[in-house]
């Protein structure tokens, strides 16, 4: 059954913002200031990202005008390589990546719902056996992730309206805190006092009575501080490739994708390092873990690292968790909505390449993948109870900027490779951003080695337990590939 396109550029565009606006640029701000120590750092934290963000984005967009089909970065991967690294991404994208992503922004959706319903707070739990309990919270997550998959089986015409509806609210919502942030509600005196320590630096954390602790940081110990700061960043901008996934149901793909991409990222970035200047215009940024107000307790120390509540409580006083709780309850539901209806293109790709369930290749009657929806709608309820998709995209951080890492050397492999395939879009900067995004981005990942050996290595292993996989699914089938 062909598929109707029904994803305009602006949908795609939307697709990109939705897909990295989920919950973390309302919290991971907190310890992202820790880590570093100062305003100004932690500002710049966001802007590397931001950087390196647009830089791949602008990078993708030239395989994105080669391959405009389902897939993305799966196929990007199978053609400059081999299937094998192809399917290693599509591995890891559905055991811990898409998946894991699905389940943590489904509890987070739960969480903030138990803000107005205490019933579905995480700490209500429901059922007990031995160590194993499920909460209320894992419980509507789950729900919330149901939901989604049946509107996205009924046809890809439902998923835009969610799309559309959810997307263009989170982002008037944010575009709203930073007009009240920066010229309403401001407070003059907060921003000088951050502006008088912009460029302190040091590392702040608590200890076990709870009080403030603080460790002076060398030079060389900042730019290693830098480096774990920014996987609060980066984890916030991720997912902007997720349109790639659905290129084959948008129209004119070789130029709608790369003009989404940048499009889409630039606009969420600059939303970011606005959102993180009006926090510093209502919140100074040092504070005491231990004060009984916002103020009291800063940006460093905001209760729960809720910075986004923090701020808000400064506009609107008692309903600032309401307000909150109602902005990220829609960030959360639509961006889900994104990760859901784009992630099982993938899965249906490597279907098509005799690399996944075969029955996942198929399309129901609304020419949607719906039985590749209703196997991620699975594991992801598992991740869900499970309640270990936070440790899994801990560990996964680290294998996921190095597929990035990847595919965009796949560039540079491509021209020489297949230098007659139609290039509609060309890398911008070729060959120095993309040069420059590489380079920066493998010195991310040898950082994340020397300081978080915990996280890396178990990212590394989750995608080498895909090798024996592949060619399980090479021995039980004649794949189909290029």
């Amino acid at each position: 059954m062909s598929t109707k396109k029904h994803l305009t550029l602006f949908d795609a565009t939307l697709i990109v913002a939705s897909s990295m606006i989920g919950s973390g640029i309302f919290i991971v701000a907190a310890d992202m200031g820790r880590t570093v120590g100062g305003p100004g750092w932690m500002l710049l934290l966001w802007v590397i990202a931001g950087l390196m963000t647009i830089f791949a984005a602008l990078s993708y967009g030239e395989l994105a005008g080669m391959f405009p089909h389902a897939g993305g970065q799966y196929v990007y991967l199978k053609e400059a390589y081999n299937p094998l690294v192809g399917f290693l991404y599509g591995w890891s994208l559905f055991t811990v990546v898409q998946s894991g992503t699905i389940a943590a922004v489904g509890v987070a959706f739960a969480k903030y719902t138990g803000v107005l319903f205490p019933f579905f707070s995480d700490s209500h739990v429901l059922l007990t056996i031995g160590t194993f309990k499920i909460n209320a919270a894992q419980l509507l997550g789950v729900l919330s992730i149901l939901i989604l998959t049946i509107i996205n089986t009924s046809g890809l015409r439902y998923g835009k309206i969610i799309l559309r509806l959810f997307t263009s609210t989170k982002l008037i919502s944010l575009f709203g805190i930073i007009l009240l942030g920066l010229f309403v509600f401001r407070n003059p005196e907060i921003w000088q006092n951050n502006l008088a320590h912009f460029w302190d630096y040091g590392k702040f954390g608590t200890d076990k009575n709870g009080s403030m602790t603080f460790t002076t940081l060398s030079l060389f110990g900042l730019m290693t501080a830098m480096g774990v700061g920014l996987v609060g960043s980066l984890f916030s901008s991720d997912a902007w490739n997720n349109v790639t996934f659905i290129a084959a149901d948008i129209d004119n793909p070789k130029r709608s994708i790369p003009l989404s991409l940048f499009f889409g990222t630039v606009i969420v970035i600059g939303l970011y390092i606005l959102v993180n200047i009006a926090y510093l215009n209502l919140l100074p940024f040092y504070g005491d873990p231990h004060a009984a107000d916002a103020i009291g307790r800063g940006i460093l120390f905001a209760e729960k690292d809720r910075v986004g509540t923090a701020a808000v409580s400064q506009m609107f006083a008692g309903g600032a968790l309401v307000i909150m709780a109602l902005l990220i309850m829609i960030s959360t539901f639509g961006c889900n909505n994104g990760l859901v209806l784009s992630g099982v293109r993938v899965y249906q790709a490597m279907a098509k390449d005799g690399l996944f369930f075969a029955k996942m290749k198929e399309n129901n009657k609304k020419g949607e993948p719906g039985y590749a929806l209703w196997i991620q709608f699975a594991w992801a309820s598992i991740l869900c109870f499970s309640g270990k998709y936070g440790d899994l995209l801990d560990y996964v951080i680290f294998a996921v900027m190095l597929f990035y890492i990847l595919t965009i050397l796949g560039i540079f492999i491509l021209r020489k490779k297949n230098p007659e395939l139609e290039r509609p879009y060309k890398a911008f900067g070729y060959p120095i951003v993309p040069a420059i995004y590489i380079l920066i981005t493998i010195a991310f990942c040898a950082n994340l080695l020397y300081m978080k050996p915990e996280n890396s290595f178990p990212g590394l292993i989750i995608v080498l337990l895909g090798v024996p996989v592949y060619f399980f699914w090479r021995k039980k089938e004649t794949p189909v590939v290029s």
